[in-house]
């Protein structure tokens, strides 16, 4: 039996995602085409081994239950291990909304004492990427580390006034850690993503929650590396990443996977990256259209122009309309004549004939869901 388990935490972003998180969770928003966030944490995670994986939800969680299901599409449907989602839950000890991982985590104590795993796989889910988490346990238990933390060095991820950063010295050990400063001193950017040991994650978040501290790395982890009570390693994750805490980073995001360099890096041969099934037709292309640089899924109909765009299933271009430098949506419909560049249109939105919706790619503009034009 692998010693890898995964939890995934899904509680602590969104709030800068507008209207795309306005019914759903990050974890759950679709990217490149056909997946949503969480198919690339899972698929990792089972790349790595990993059997048992749990899934704490926080709110806007009704789209992430019915992406996941039974967990089959990743090979976690098992009888005695396998995807399990945590809802939050009312008791005499939580309100139902988690104060941060630290509670999120005692308030599924339970699920992690049942667990038989010795290691733990613990992160969040607003940052898009693939890794190797086998090599990360490899090095984990090389170090005799307490923590390892996966880090990037990807400008990108980058922010002034948020986000985690740390300096490592020689043997790869954390030495200094500063969270959200306006101009970060360290290259080094932490993914929100650490290893430990199972049994002291339950110990680490029972001396926390007693202490009323419920932010993991603010709080726990920057005053373990201050004192140097837990020896903690850092990680580093090769992949492409993208913080998806905003609309132009989602749209940034979408616009750089449109780079076949971008996606073989993403998509790598050890890590087939699985999602759910929807059984449709193959994308039809009628006389005459026209279609450039984009990503479409199966399901969609094409009589018009595409050009550098992002189309998810069931996307319908009607002749005469085009798309270009957008992001659609499950069953979009753009009607004859219409024109749509720089947006981004959640699932089921129609554009009318003849409309034009245009916004500069440095000021996406998003639709909502069921929007008609």
């Amino acid at each position: 039996m692998n010693d890898l388990m995964g939890l995934i935490y899904t509680g602590d972003n969104g709030d800068r995602m507008n209207e795309l998180t306005a019914l759903r969770a990050v974890a759950a928003v679709p990217v490149c085409s056909r997946y949503r966030v969480i198919d690339f944490l899972l698929s990792s995670l089972v790349a790595g081994g990993a059997r048992n994986v749990g899934v704490i939800t926080q709110k806007n969680y009704r789209s992430l239950m019915d992406h996941l299901g039974s967990g089959k599409e990743w090979d976690l449907h098992g009888k005695r291990q396998g995807l399990v989602i945590l809802p939050p839950f009312l008791t005499a000890d939580s309100v139902g909304v988690y104060s941060g991982l630290m509670d999120a985590i005692r308030s599924n104590q339970q699920y992690l004492r049942r667990s038989r795993e010795r290691y733990v796989l613990v992160t969040d889910s607003g940052i898009l990427y693939t890794a190797d988490f086998d090599a990360m346990l490899s090095q984990h238990i090389r170090n005799g580390a307490d923590i390892t933390l996966m880090y990037s060095n990807d400008k990108g991820l980058l922010r002034s006034g948020s986000g985690h950063y740390m300096r490592l010295d020689e043997h790869g050990r954390v030495r200094e850690m500063e969270s959200s400063p306006m101009l970060p001193r360290f290259e080094s950017v932490y993914m929100e993503a650490f290893l430990i040991r199972r049994e002291l994650l339950i110990e680490l978040t029972d001396r926390a929650v007693s202490r009323a501290h419920y932010h993991f790395t603010r709080e726990v982890l920057l005053q373990a590396v201050r004192d140097e009570s837990l020896k903690i390693y850092g990680w580093q994750n090769q992949s492409p990443a993208w913080r998806l805490d905003s609309v132009q980073a989602y749209f940034d995001c979408s616009m750089a996977l449109l780079q076949s360099s971008v996606r073989r890096q993403l998509f790598r041969p050890d890590c087939p990256i699985w999602t759910k099934i929807r059984d449709e037709m193959p994308s039809r292309y009628a006389p005459g259209a026209q279609v450039k640089n984009s990503l479409l899924a199966d399901g969609c109909i094409i009589e018009g122009t595409v050009e550098n765009s992002v189309l998810f299933r069931g996307v319908r271009v009607h002749r005469g309309a085009v798309v270009r430098n957008a992001v659609i949506f499950q069953d979009g419909y753009i009607m004859e004549g219409a024109h749509v560049e720089g947006c981004i249109l959640d699932k089921q939105v129609t554009v009318r004939e003849g409309l034009t919706l245009s916004a500069p790619r440095t000021y996406p503009v998003v639709i909502s869901k069921g929007t008609i034009v």
